[in-house]
């Protein structure tokens, strides 16, 4: 018998965006939406590799003739995101702490959770 794969990264966000809203934990759903954001910007494509306006007559007619798909990202990715952006949140935390050391706090309790919420993904 096989195991049970893992939810993806993408897929845990959006179930603890749920979970959040459900215990009305706004802080918490934001910040579970702020990092889905940051894997969504990531599979965006470069704004260099889009392609370039030309003549009307040449150009893509009909709705999302033009579209670009985006780039497919792998799990590894989505946890290297998902870790930047809580190592941002410690990065920030330490330049906070003399002046707001409640607000440092914070940022360093939204790095604990991102991290907690990829931990329950390796356990399973």
């Amino acid at each position: 018998m096989t195991e049970p794969a893992a939810p993806s990264v993408r897929a845990a966000l959006k179930t603890a965006i749920v979970s959040a809203l459900k215990e009305r934990d706004r802080a918490a759903a934001a910040l579970y939406r702020s990092a889905l954001g940051a894997i969504d910007n990531a599979s965006a494509i470069p704004a260099g590799s889009a392609p370039r306006a030309g003549a009307i007559e040449s150009s893509a007619v009909g709705v999302g003739r033009a579209d670009v798909p985006r780039r497919e990202l792998s799990e590894r990715d989505m946890v290297e995101i998902v870790v930047a952006e809580a190592d941002e949140r410690r990065a920030a935390a330490e330049v906070l702490e003399p002046a707001r050391p409640e607000a440092a706090e914070q940022l360093r309790a939204e790095a604990r959770l991102l991290l907690a919420l990829l931990g329950g993904l390796a356990t399973g």
